[in-house]
């Protein structure tokens, strides 16, 4: 499924050049479609619907109808296994903090893979969104969590959340890497033999 379109997918590239012209920071932009597959909630979920229909469906037939109950039984489970399979629903099943940890992992093995912990400067920052989950993680090397204050991080992750939330997403990223430019512009000012790392395109998984 396209969640962004070719034109925001430049747009969030300029953001991102624009950004690095004022800063030796690096950035990398991700989003995922979702960070993890859930398959074992849907299973859980139509299981216990099971359980919860034996009581009514013993009331209803005899023992000597034990056939019909386990046909009901399967069919109960089938419908309710497809029904928690849909995208929208499936969410709703899963915990949040589940939700959550899988965001959060998923974006850390990103951070590693893509080398944005191996910059020269350590100044390498991941903006990722998860669509299902409707999550934003925004991860920065340990060099900026040093250096840029955690309550003006803080901002532009709120306000990262609240755009994507709104279903903003390319507002959510070009105003993300704007802000961290402008932060990381006081700390991390652009050198002379800046060169430019990490990839500027928007990454689609």
């Amino acid at each position: 499924m396209k969640y962004i379109t070719n034109e925001e997918k430049i747009e969030i590239q300029n953001a991102v050049k624009n950004a690095e012209r004022k800063t030796s920071g690096e950035f990398v932009t991700i989003i995922a479609g979702k960070s993890e597959s859930y398959f074992l909630f849907p299973i859980i979920w139509a299981a216990f619907g099971v359980l919860i229909a034996v009581i009514p469906l013993i009331l209803v037939f005899t023992s000597k109808n034990a056939k019909i109950i386990l046909d009901i039984q399967l069919l109960i489970f089938v419908v309710m296994y497809l029904v928690f399979q849909i995208e929208s629903i499936k969410m709703l099943i899963v915990p949040k903090k589940i939700r959550r940890a899988s965001v959060k992992k998923l974006a850390m093995e990103q951070f590693l893979e893509r080398g944005i912990a191996n910059t020269k400067d350590h100044s390498g920052v991941l903006f990722f969104v998860s669509m299902a989950e409707r999550c934003v993680e925004i991860i920065a090397d340990k060099g900026i969590n040093d250096k840029v204050d955690k309550d003006a991080w803080q901002i532009i992750v709120d306000e990262f959340i609240e755009n994507v939330h709104n279903q903003k997403m390319c507002n959510g990223f070009v105003t993300a890497v704007e802000k961290c430019g402008n932060l990381m512009s006081l700390h991390y000012p652009v050198q002379s033999d800046d060169k430019n790392e990490l990839n500027d395109n928007l990454i689609e998984l």
